[in-house]
């Protein structure tokens, strides 16, 4: 069968056309910058690939043109081809632990819970009410980026506030990057044959989270009620004193709306270096820039921190640390400062194996030696596939 994978952010479009179960990818791609002047599309199918920087004014009109790509490239005849269709969104409440069926039901909590993620949600609702009027014989999944943290108890997800705010609010720790937290544990249940493995993993991009997983579940997550929380990131934050913005307010003409601007855009790596992509701050690092090195201290203590305290959580009985996303993946220096922090915990980086490890050259694995007493593992992550497991098996399972 065929099943389109749908990954809305507020200004970009990835999707995946795969054949299930097979998994086989047959086409694939992204439009960027979508209602801006920089707007684009790339798709590629096999080793050929296509991209246009072209007026993408909406993501309804995205939506457009990738119908139109999937028939002109003969990669479908019609779109009734498409069985089934999953849509990635990031918020889903106190809800949801596992992707569902798109019901009228579903759609209405979605859109009640917008406020959650202003910039995610509603362009999420948008891909999910095209493609079915597009295909309407389609099924539709929703698959919550919030639901493999739902399994967090409530000592670990409630706030030192009063307790009202959570039955008024809903205000509570929520955790993002579930889809990848959940797809790098199915990957480490096979590579140790452990149905329940203790893990730390460690989500590594330009947003980053860490969660910590006991016998296959997620007992706790750096990221909170929104996702600037926890660690520094590229461009946001983490976690701060909040008065910091009572202070900026009084002190300032910045409005609130601009301070949390700052803080989600301007805040972090950005903040520090002037820079965000990590390709940029290692060429930098390696050149001694005073500024990058204090920043990379600063990204990688915190990182040290959470899995510092998740080996704790999880009473010192972990069976590995897995790093993943584009930092975590193919960072060879923030892996080597991350582990050089927590080598108390018996970690031995084999600096080698960990320069080799680069998973855009196609290169997983380990990178510790024989005698670490904690593995620590490099893994590819991919939220498209987990979108499509998901939505096969509630396919399936009808």
């Amino acid at each position: 069968m065929k099943l389109l994978a749908i990954n809305s952010g507020s200004s970009t479009l990835k999707f995946r056309l795969y054949e299930m179960p097979d998994e086989k990818i047959l086409m694939k791609g992204s439009f960027e910058a979508i209602a801006t002047d920089s707007s684009c599309y790339s798709i590629k199918i096999g080793e050929e690939k296509e991209q246009e920087k072209i007026e993408i004014k909406s993501h309804k009109e995205a939506i457009t043109i990738l119908i139109d790509k999937l028939i002109s490239n003969n990669i479908i005849n019609t779109m009734d081809e498409i069985e089934a269709v999953g849509h990635r969104v990031v918020h889903g409440g106190n809800k949801y632990s596992k992707s569902v069926m798109v019901t009228n039901r579903v759609l209405d909590e979605i859109e009640s819970i917008k406020d959650f993620a202003p910039l995610h949600n509603p362009a999420a609702l948008v891909g999910i009410k095209e493609f079915s009027n597009a295909i309407p014989n389609a099924l539709q999944v929703v698959c919550f980026d919030t639901a493999f943290h739902q399994s967090i108890e409530e000592k670990n997800y409630l706030y030192p506030i009063p307790y009202e705010w959570y039955i008024k609010y809903d205000i509570r720790k929520y955790g993002f990057h579930g889809l990848s937290h959940n797809f790098i544990t199915l990957r480490m249940q096979q590579i140790l044959e452990n149905d329940t493995p203790n893990l730390i993993i460690c989500h590594i991009g330009n947003g980053a989270s860490i969660s910590a997983i006991s016998n296959g579940k997620c007992i706790d997550t750096s990221m909170g009620f929104t996702p600037n929380s926890g660690l520094m990131m590229g461009t946001r934050s983490g976690t701060i004193d909040y008065s910091i913005i009572g202070y900026l307010l009084n002190s300032t003409n910045l409005s609130y709306s601009e301070i949390d601007n700052i803080l989600n855009k301007n805040g972090g790596l950005l903040g520090i270096t002037g820079m965000s992509d990590l390709r940029d701050i290692d060429r930098a690092y390696i050149a001694k820039d005073r500024k990058v090195i204090l920043a990379i201290d600063m990204y990688t203590r915190r990182i040290a921190n959470f899995i510092s305290n998740y080996f704790i959580l999880l009473d010192g009985k972990v069976d590995a640390i897995c790093f993943t996303a584009g930092g975590g993946e193919n960072d060879d220096i923030i892996r080597k400062e991350v582990l050089e922090k927590v080598r108390s915990l018996g970690i031995i980086i084999d600096e080698e194996k960990n320069r080799n490890t680069i998973v855009r050259k196609g290169v997983e694995g380990v990178i510790t030696t024989n005698d670490s007493k904690i593995p620590v593992y490099v893994l590819a992550t991919d939220e498209e596939l987990m979108i499509a497991k998901d939505t096969y098996h509630i396919f399936e399972s009808k």
